[in-house]
């Protein structure tokens, strides 16, 4: 990989199954390199998720993940979000509020639809305030109610 700067993650063990379960879900990923180490979990595997170059380290159990990274997906449409949101929390996952969830592996996303983004930065304050409010309410992200709560009046 020819990235200058990339995200590692630590891993105890299990890299390559959590790499090869994230670059599944998102196009433009894929593993790139792995570095082999002493058992058959390699050392390192350098990969890239929906473009962004990416690490993992099979670095022991020292260091745990934490909400202090995540990995942002911004989402075309309540599908994909659905989608990314039942596999990423399937087996062991755990979801959170306002779009973050845990997935089986540690590691904390956040799944945004394009659409969250256009509602809580529009112009009308109001209405971008009251779609706010509603996703502060929610834990996976749902437009439709999104929408709702921009479009209400008092």
């Amino acid at each position: 990989m020819d990235a200058k700067a990339r995200t590692c993650w630590w891993f105890d063990g299990k890299a390559r199954e959590a790499v090869e379960f994230y670059v599944s879900l998102l196009p433009d990923s894929k593993i790139d390199q792995e570095f082999a180490a002493h058992d058959e979990e390699p050392l390192i595997i350098e990969f890239t998720l929906a473009g962004a170059p990416m690490m993992t380290l099979n670095g022991g159990p020292m260091f745990k993940q934490t909400e202090a990274a995540s990995i942002s997906i911004l989402t075309e449409d309540q599908d994909e979000t659905d989608r990314l949101w039942s596999a990423l929390t399937a087996d062991g996952g755990e979801e959170s509020m306002c779009g973050w969830l845990k997935d089986r592996y540690g590691v904390s996303w956040q799944i945004v639809p394009k659409r969250l983004v256009e509602l809580i930065n529009h112009e009308d304050a109001e209405a971008a305030g009251r779609a706010r409010d509603a996703m502060m309410r929610m834990r996976k992200i749902n437009i439709h109610e999104l929408e709702a709560a921009f479009d209400q009046r008092s």
